[in-house]
């Protein structure tokens, strides 16, 4: 019987990955890997299955083994965890398939970065072209790319095999309604993903997955995985009433969420549908309070004729409130035609948006946004796909340190230290928020021991007085809310140690601009000297050194979460500081050895000596590097080594000297 692996790769930490806020519930990961449960569930019976999400488990050597194939699945931001996958995979030989997101859009990248091979790609859906890869490789005769012939019809898609995880390792559950999206925003691959026209699942189909998840025991949060849930308004409105009687039926057992357009607003019915459904919560792509941004980046669906876009974005955000569903919504720094954010700042507190993510535009590849900016000579990089990484992949209309400082400045004010803001905008939600009865609220273990952290964690921190304050005002004048005040200052834990880290990662890499500039001065300095005779090369070897255990401590007080942002960053300041301070070292070795050199006589011993102190010097340096960036450097030190004793063979011939190996 054949084994199949699926394997999802590790997500860095993100505003939306929530895993700070899930630590208080004892959770490991937001949302378990839906596409991979639905290509499981088009395998025959002859198969055994396995899941691992890196998310939640670790992804072990015997796993690997036990395969027969390994399956995974992949957005732009989980590459580097892909490709040690695929490492993996090939060093014990099993094929690897790879599809979703980042594979469809981004092969070429894999095929020149990955240290290592892909065996067989899907490129887009794979529900009309997963039959013809499995009878192909059980043939021996898979093909290297396997490519969706249309957009499929997903009334064909099997129901998910929830049962390969272990439900209650999330923090919320998953389903998917439709695919595709009728607007085209610039910035966005949806479209070029999953198209234009809206496909939906049938009532039965959708029904049959909610009683999956039911009869495995989920109770709990449930997002419906669409990019645009009203897309296909009809068909929405189909589902939503027995959607309704189901959950009426089970006392609401599930609390809904979904992603939406903000042109729900304009479809009263559909709004008191979903709420009466049990959706609680929506998030928006809201992007800009100002106009002429939405205009530029085609989010024509933001504005309206009547009203500027900010007061008509306030006024939906008011009303979806005032139906009894939160809104939560996406923010864009960096789109051309916003010339300022305060603006931002502002529309987010006003209209009260809690869990408010703002992220720097970036350039998805295939993305109108993306050819726009390659036509135009704007483009510099691929995206890493973490809209919470402080970069930019193309030349912005404004200033880009401009803009990076309002991006920072931006996220540093909504989510302070002190959670004040934040605090602020829960309670305007709060007030504004429709209190709509779905049911008993479920009080069990887990949620009196999220709670109990909030207490210990939030009460007694920098953000207490604001915590109790909030916390206050809503027994006082809004009682029925208090589920919904503590899950939101849990998540305002998590937004807060994101864009702390975030900032401080940011300042790390400029911290590290300016140390190395001062080191380039140092050495700058030292090279007269040499030239004279007289050697300076202590004084750079002492700052070197000391310039290393300040950039050691400075990266080991980032939380490890975030380490791997900068690892890049120190691994280049590392070859540069230890590329000058090699060839300051070798500037004043060749002086050296020349001086013996011209001095005549048997200077063979004194020569050894010198050299072997240089040779020890620069070992002693190696010796220091943080275990995590050796590897970048021993190329260029055994490089030296060897200069150094060729050096030696040309002036004054053979000298017995010890090569150290740099383990």
């Amino acid at each position: 019987m054949p084994n199949a692996l699926f394997v999802y790769p590790e997500f860095p930490p993100s505003y939306w990955g929530y895993k700070y806020a899930l630590d208080f519930a004892g959770k490991k990961s937001a949302m378990p890997p839906l596409g991979l449960l639905t290509v499981a569930g088009m395998f025959p019976k002859n198969y055994q299955l396995k899941v691992v999400d890196m998310n939640v488990n670790t992804l072990t050597d015997a796993d690997i083994d036990w395969a027969d194939v390994v399956l995974t699945s992949t957005m732009v931001v989980q590459k580097e965890s892909l490709y040690q996958v695929i490492q993996r995979c090939n060093r014990a030989g099993v094929p690897i398939v790879a599809g979703g997101p980042h594979p469809t859009s981004y092969h070429d990248n894999i095929r020149e970065e990955a240290d290592g091979e892909v065996d067989h790609f899907f490129f887009g859906e794979v529900e009309e072209i997963f039959e013809d890869f499995l009878t192909d490789f059980e043939a021996g005769v898979a093909k290297d790319v396997y490519r969706e012939k249309r957009k499929p019809d997903i009334t064909l898609a099997p129901p998910p095999r929830y049962d390969l995880i272990n439900i209650h390792d999330y923090g919320s559950m998953a389903l998917q309604f439709s695919r595709g999206c009728p607007f085209d925003c610039e910035f966005c691959d949806i479209t070029k993903l999953f198209g234009r026209v809206p496909r939906t699942k049938s009532n039965e189909q959708m029904m049959t997955e909610f009683d999956m998840l039911y009869r495995l025991g989920w109770q709990g949060s449930l997002f419906v995985v669409d990019d645009n849930f009203i897309g296909n308004k009809r068909d929405a409105m189909r589902l939503l009433p027995e959607v309704i009687d189901y959950q009426k039926e089970r006392e609401f057992p599930f609390k809904l969420f979904t992603e939406a357009s903000v042109n729900l607003v304009e479809i009263p019915d559909m709004l008191d549908a979903m709420s009466d459904a049990g959706f609680d919560m929506v998030f928006l792509g809201i992007e800009s309070p100002n106009e002429d941004a939405l205009l530029m980046t085609k989010k024509k669906q933001n504005t309206n004729k009547e009203e500027d876009a900010g007061s008509y974005l306030h006024r939906a955000i008011r009303t979806i409130q005032g139906a009894g569903l939160e809104v939560t919504g996406g923010f864009i720094i960096g789109m051309d035609g916003d010339k300022e954010f305060d603006s931002h700042i502002r529309f987010i507190q006003e209209a009260g948006v809690p869990m408010a993510m703002a992220g720097l535009l970036t350039a998805l590849k295939e993305t109108n946004l993306y050819h726009r900016l390659q036509k135009e000579g704007r483009l510099l990089d691929e995206s890493t796909g973490n809209n919470t990484e402080i970069s930019l992949n193309f030349v912005p209309e404004l200033p880009r340190e401009h803009l990076i400082a309002e991006y920072r400045r931006v996220v540093s004010t909504l989510y302070d230290p002190t959670l004040t803001n934040y605090f602020e905008r829960c309670l305007t939600l709060i007030k504004n928020l429709k209190p709509v009865n779905h049911g008993k609220t479920r009080v069990g273990k887990t949620e009196l021991m999220a709670i109990a952290r909030s207490f210990k964690r939030q009460l007694f921190s920098k953000q207490g007085p604001a915590y109790l304050r909030f916390l206050m005002n809503v027994i006082k004048d809004h009682p029925n809310m208090l589920d919904k005040a503590i899950r939101l200052a849990i998540h305002g834990y998590h937004f807060e140690k994101m864009t702390t880290q975030t900032v401080a990662v940011d300042n790390f890499k400029q911290y590290l601009t300016k140390e190395f500039d001062a080191f380039e001065e140092i050495v700058s300095e030292s090279e007269g000297p040499v030239k004279a005779g007289v050697s300076r090369i202590g004084e750079v070897h002492s700052h070197a050194q000391e310039l290393l255990a300040r950039v050691y401590a400075q990266y080991e007080d980032l939380h490890e979460d975030f380490r791997y942002n900068v690892r890049d960053a120190l691994d280049a300041f590392q070859k540069s500081v230890f590329k000058h301070y090699l060839e300051a070292e070798f500037g004043a070795f060749k002086e050296t050895v020349s001086r013996f050199a011209r001095a005549g006589g048997d200077r063979i011993s004194e020569v050894g000596k010198h050299t072997q102190e240089l040779l020890a010097r620069v070992h002693g340096q190696y010796e220091r590097i943080h275990k995590d960036f050796r590897h970048g450097i021993r190329d260029s030190l055994i490089s030296f080594q060897e200069s150094v004793k060729s050096h030696l063979d040309q002036l004054v011939g053979p000298v017995p000297i010890e090569i150290k190996s740099f383990d």
